[in-house]
Protein backbone atom coordinates (compact mmCIF):
# COMPACT_ATOMS: atom_id res chain seq x y z
CA UNK A 1 0.00 0.00 0.00
CA UNK A 2 1.79 3.26 -1.32
CA UNK A 3 2.46 6.18 1.56
CA UNK A 4 0.41 9.51 0.64
CA UNK A 5 4.14 11.45 1.03
CA UNK A 6 5.39 12.85 -1.72
CA UNK A 7 9.30 12.36 -2.40
CA UNK A 8 11.17 13.91 -5.25
CA UNK A 9 14.82 13.60 -4.56
CA UNK A 10 16.49 12.37 -1.31
CA UNK A 11 18.27 15.34 -1.36
CA UNK A 12 15.03 17.55 -1.05
CA UNK A 13 13.75 15.17 1.42
CA UNK A 14 16.83 15.83 3.21
CA UNK A 15 16.59 19.37 3.28
CA UNK A 16 12.32 19.12 4.44
CA UNK A 17 12.71 16.66 6.97
CA UNK A 18 15.90 14.08 6.95
CA UNK A 19 17.80 16.66 8.98
CA UNK A 20 14.81 16.70 11.52
CA UNK A 21 13.94 12.94 11.32
CA UNK A 22 17.73 12.02 12.52
CA UNK A 23 17.82 14.62 15.35
CA UNK A 24 14.07 12.54 16.92
CA UNK A 25 15.53 9.15 16.25
CA UNK A 26 17.84 9.11 19.85
CA UNK A 27 15.06 10.32 21.78
CA UNK A 28 12.81 7.89 20.02
CA UNK A 29 15.44 4.56 20.66
CA UNK A 30 15.38 5.92 24.36
CA UNK A 31 11.38 5.58 24.51
CA UNK A 32 11.23 1.95 22.51
CA UNK A 33 14.24 0.47 24.05
CA UNK A 34 17.06 -1.26 22.42
CA UNK A 35 19.60 -4.14 23.59
CA UNK A 36 22.47 -6.06 22.76
CA UNK A 37 22.34 -8.83 20.41
CA UNK A 38 18.76 -7.72 18.96
CA UNK A 39 17.58 -8.07 15.77
CA UNK A 40 15.21 -4.99 14.76
CA UNK A 41 13.53 -4.25 11.75
CA UNK A 42 13.00 -0.39 10.61
CA UNK A 43 8.94 -0.17 8.90
CA UNK A 44 9.28 2.92 6.33
CA UNK A 45 13.19 4.01 6.50
CA UNK A 46 13.29 6.91 4.61
CA UNK A 47 16.94 7.71 3.89
CA UNK A 48 18.15 6.46 7.09
CA UNK A 49 17.82 8.44 10.21
CA UNK A 50 16.68 5.70 12.29
CA UNK A 51 18.18 2.97 10.42
CA UNK A 52 21.86 4.43 11.27
CA UNK A 53 21.42 5.81 14.61
CA UNK A 54 20.36 1.98 15.59
CA UNK A 55 23.78 0.32 15.73
CA UNK A 56 24.84 3.76 17.65
CA UNK A 57 22.52 3.41 20.78
CA UNK A 58 23.58 -0.39 21.05
CA UNK A 59 25.88 -3.56 19.38
CA UNK A 60 22.54 -5.16 17.89
CA UNK A 61 22.58 -7.89 15.80
CA UNK A 62 20.94 -6.94 12.69
CA UNK A 63 19.14 -4.16 11.36
CA UNK A 64 16.51 -4.87 8.45
CA UNK A 65 15.04 -1.74 7.07
CA UNK A 66 12.17 -1.42 4.81
CA UNK A 67 10.85 1.55 2.27
CA UNK A 68 8.09 2.04 0.14
CA UNK A 69 10.04 4.26 -2.11
CA UNK A 70 12.11 3.31 -4.50
CA UNK A 71 14.36 6.85 -4.15
CA UNK A 72 14.42 6.19 -0.18
CA UNK A 73 15.95 2.74 -0.35
CA UNK A 74 18.41 3.65 -3.07
CA UNK A 75 20.01 6.71 -1.31
CA UNK A 76 20.12 4.65 1.97
CA UNK A 77 21.63 1.82 0.74
CA UNK A 78 24.56 4.48 -0.87
CA UNK A 79 24.88 5.50 2.45
CA UNK A 80 25.13 2.23 4.33
CA UNK A 81 28.56 1.32 5.01
CA UNK A 82 27.69 -1.46 7.79
CA UNK A 83 26.99 -4.60 7.10
CA UNK A 84 25.03 -5.27 10.10
CA UNK A 85 21.95 -3.21 7.82
CA UNK A 86 20.11 -4.43 5.11
CA UNK A 87 18.22 -1.99 3.20
CA UNK A 88 15.36 -2.98 0.81
CA UNK A 89 12.20 -2.23 -0.54
CA UNK A 90 8.75 -3.70 1.37
CA UNK A 91 5.04 -2.04 1.94
CA UNK A 92 4.45 -1.84 5.43
CA UNK A 93 1.17 -3.15 5.14
CA UNK A 94 2.76 -6.61 3.66
CA UNK A 95 6.02 -6.44 5.51
CA UNK A 96 8.20 -9.49 3.70
CA UNK A 97 8.97 -10.99 6.71
CA UNK A 98 8.30 -14.12 8.19
CA UNK A 99 6.01 -14.00 11.80
CA UNK A 100 8.48 -13.11 14.71
CA UNK A 101 11.89 -12.87 13.39
CA UNK A 102 12.23 -9.65 15.55
CA UNK A 103 12.41 -8.60 18.68
CA UNK A 104 11.44 -5.39 17.57
CA UNK A 105 9.83 -3.77 15.29
CA UNK A 106 10.46 0.54 15.29
CA UNK A 107 8.48 2.84 12.66
CA UNK A 108 9.89 6.88 12.40
CA UNK A 109 7.68 9.33 10.60
CA UNK A 110 5.74 7.09 8.90
CA UNK A 111 2.42 5.73 10.18
CA UNK A 112 0.71 8.83 9.39
CA UNK A 113 1.63 9.00 5.60
CA UNK A 114 0.12 4.86 5.80
CA UNK A 115 -3.94 5.33 4.88
CA UNK A 116 -4.10 1.98 6.76
CA UNK A 117 -2.20 2.32 9.36
CA UNK A 118 -4.08 -0.27 12.15
CA UNK A 119 -2.91 -2.79 9.05
CA UNK A 120 0.51 -1.09 9.36
CA UNK A 121 0.53 -1.68 13.16
CA UNK A 122 -0.59 -5.28 12.42
CA UNK A 123 2.43 -6.38 10.57
CA UNK A 124 4.89 -4.78 12.42
CA UNK A 125 3.21 -7.06 15.79
CA UNK A 126 3.26 -10.06 13.41
CA UNK A 127 6.88 -10.25 12.70
CA UNK A 128 7.87 -9.43 16.13
CA UNK A 129 8.51 -12.54 18.70
CA UNK A 130 6.60 -12.77 22.01
CA UNK A 131 7.69 -10.04 24.36
CA UNK A 132 9.07 -8.36 21.45
CA UNK A 133 8.46 -4.45 21.36
CA UNK A 134 6.23 -2.40 18.82
CA UNK A 135 6.81 1.22 18.62
CA UNK A 136 6.59 4.08 15.82
CA UNK A 137 6.29 7.63 16.25
CA UNK A 138 4.24 10.20 14.18
CA UNK A 139 4.44 13.87 14.11
CA UNK A 140 1.60 16.14 16.04
CA UNK A 141 0.13 18.15 12.86
CA UNK A 142 -2.16 19.98 14.51
CA UNK A 143 -0.73 21.08 18.08
CA UNK A 144 2.89 20.29 17.72
CA UNK A 145 4.50 21.27 14.29
CA UNK A 146 4.44 25.27 14.60
CA UNK A 147 6.66 25.50 12.03
CA UNK A 148 4.29 23.92 9.17
CA UNK A 149 1.23 25.21 10.44
CA UNK A 150 3.04 28.52 9.88
CA UNK A 151 3.08 27.92 6.14
CA UNK A 152 -0.50 25.83 6.39
CA UNK A 153 -2.15 28.49 7.64
CA UNK A 154 -0.73 31.35 5.99
CA UNK A 155 -1.63 29.61 2.33
CA UNK A 156 -4.79 28.51 3.35
CA UNK A 157 -6.07 32.48 4.05
CA UNK A 158 -5.49 32.69 0.38
CA UNK A 159 -6.89 30.00 -1.28
CA UNK A 160 -9.53 26.52 -0.63
CA UNK A 161 -7.76 24.37 -2.03
CA UNK A 162 -4.68 24.89 0.59
CA UNK A 163 -7.75 24.74 3.36
CA UNK A 164 -9.03 21.47 2.35
CA UNK A 165 -5.15 20.56 2.55
CA UNK A 166 -4.76 21.54 5.73
CA UNK A 167 -7.79 19.72 6.90
CA UNK A 168 -6.27 16.57 5.56
CA UNK A 169 -2.90 17.76 7.31
CA UNK A 170 -3.69 17.65 10.35
CA UNK A 171 -5.69 15.13 10.89
CA UNK A 172 -4.22 11.71 9.39
CA UNK A 173 -3.99 8.66 10.70
CA UNK A 174 -2.30 8.29 14.16
CA UNK A 175 -2.46 12.02 14.71
CA UNK A 176 -4.65 12.62 17.25
CA UNK A 177 -4.63 12.78 21.32
CA UNK A 178 -4.33 8.84 22.34
CA UNK A 179 -5.63 7.33 18.68
CA UNK A 180 -2.21 5.44 18.79
CA UNK A 181 -2.49 3.84 21.68
CA UNK A 182 -5.74 3.05 20.98
CA UNK A 183 -4.88 1.46 18.17
CA UNK A 184 -2.18 -0.46 19.68
CA UNK A 185 -4.22 -1.66 22.16
CA UNK A 186 -6.47 -2.91 19.16
CA UNK A 187 -4.03 -5.00 17.52
CA UNK A 188 -3.50 -6.88 20.78
CA UNK A 189 -0.02 -5.35 22.17
CA UNK A 190 0.41 -5.02 25.83
CA UNK A 191 1.74 -2.29 28.43
CA UNK A 192 1.18 -0.17 25.85
CA UNK A 193 2.83 3.52 26.72
CA UNK A 194 2.27 6.90 24.79
CA UNK A 195 3.89 9.98 25.19
CA UNK A 196 5.35 13.14 23.44
CA UNK A 197 8.68 13.43 21.86
CA UNK A 198 10.16 16.95 20.97
CA UNK A 199 12.60 18.31 18.74
CA UNK A 200 13.78 22.00 17.37
CA UNK A 201 13.86 22.38 13.44
CA UNK A 202 16.69 25.66 13.33
CA UNK A 203 16.45 27.27 10.23
CA UNK A 204 19.41 29.51 8.89
CA UNK A 205 16.88 31.63 6.68
CA UNK A 206 14.04 31.98 4.82
CA UNK A 207 15.14 30.20 2.09
CA UNK A 208 16.55 27.62 3.99
CA UNK A 209 12.94 27.08 5.23
CA UNK A 210 10.84 27.69 1.45
CA UNK A 211 12.81 26.09 -0.77
CA UNK A 212 11.72 22.19 -0.33
CA UNK A 213 8.33 23.31 -0.42
CA UNK A 214 9.33 25.41 -3.72
CA UNK A 215 10.90 22.15 -5.10
CA UNK A 216 7.91 20.02 -4.81
CA UNK A 217 8.80 17.89 -1.93
CA UNK A 218 6.35 16.50 0.64
CA UNK A 219 2.65 16.57 1.03
CA UNK A 220 2.99 20.59 1.08
CA UNK A 221 5.60 20.94 -1.62
CA UNK A 222 2.99 18.77 -3.82
CA UNK A 223 0.82 21.82 -3.24
CA UNK A 224 3.17 24.65 -4.14
CA UNK A 225 4.32 22.69 -7.30
CA UNK A 226 0.44 22.37 -8.48
CA UNK A 227 0.01 26.57 -7.91
CA UNK A 228 0.35 28.62 -11.30
CA UNK A 229 3.30 31.03 -11.30
CA UNK A 230 1.53 34.04 -9.93
CA UNK A 231 -0.22 32.36 -6.90
CA UNK A 232 3.30 30.84 -6.15
CA UNK A 233 5.28 33.76 -5.79
CA UNK A 234 2.04 35.08 -3.94
CA UNK A 235 1.77 32.21 -1.54
CA UNK A 236 6.09 32.28 -0.97
CA UNK A 237 5.87 36.23 -0.17
CA UNK A 238 2.91 35.81 2.19
CA UNK A 239 4.81 32.96 3.66
CA UNK A 240 7.97 35.00 3.92
CA UNK A 241 5.94 37.61 5.99
CA UNK A 242 4.99 35.13 8.50
CA UNK A 243 8.65 33.37 8.62
CA UNK A 244 10.14 36.81 8.85
CA UNK A 245 7.54 38.38 11.32
CA UNK A 246 8.60 41.92 10.94
CA UNK A 247 12.03 41.05 11.72
CA UNK A 248 14.89 40.89 9.26
CA UNK A 249 15.66 37.47 7.30
CA UNK A 250 17.75 35.34 9.31
CA UNK A 251 17.61 32.04 11.78
CA UNK A 252 14.45 30.84 13.00
CA UNK A 253 13.50 28.15 16.03
CA UNK A 254 10.83 25.98 16.20
CA UNK A 255 9.60 23.15 18.47
CA UNK A 256 8.38 20.04 17.13
CA UNK A 257 6.27 17.39 18.87
CA UNK A 258 6.10 13.68 17.98
CA UNK A 259 3.41 11.16 19.36
CA UNK A 260 5.04 8.19 20.04
CA UNK A 261 4.06 4.97 21.39
CA UNK A 262 5.31 1.51 22.64
CA UNK A 263 3.64 -1.85 23.07
CA UNK A 264 4.87 -5.51 23.76
CA UNK A 265 3.51 -8.93 21.77
CA UNK A 266 1.86 -10.97 24.46
CA UNK A 267 3.38 -14.09 25.17
CA UNK A 268 6.97 -13.89 26.67
CA UNK A 269 8.43 -15.45 29.61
Amino acid sequence: MPSSFTVRSASGYEQLMGRWSRQLAGPFIDFSGIAKGERVLDVGCGTGSLTFALPQAAEIAEVEAIDFSPIFVEEARRRNSDPRITISEGDACAIPFPDGGFDRALSLLVLHFVPAADKAVAEMRRVVRPGGVVAAAVWDHLGGMPGMRMMLDTVAAQDEQARSLRAHYCFQPMMRPDEMRQVFMAQGLESVEQTSLMIRMDYENFADYWDPFAAGEGPLGKYVAGLDPESRARAGEAVRAAYEAGQPDGPRSFAAVAWACRGVVPGGG
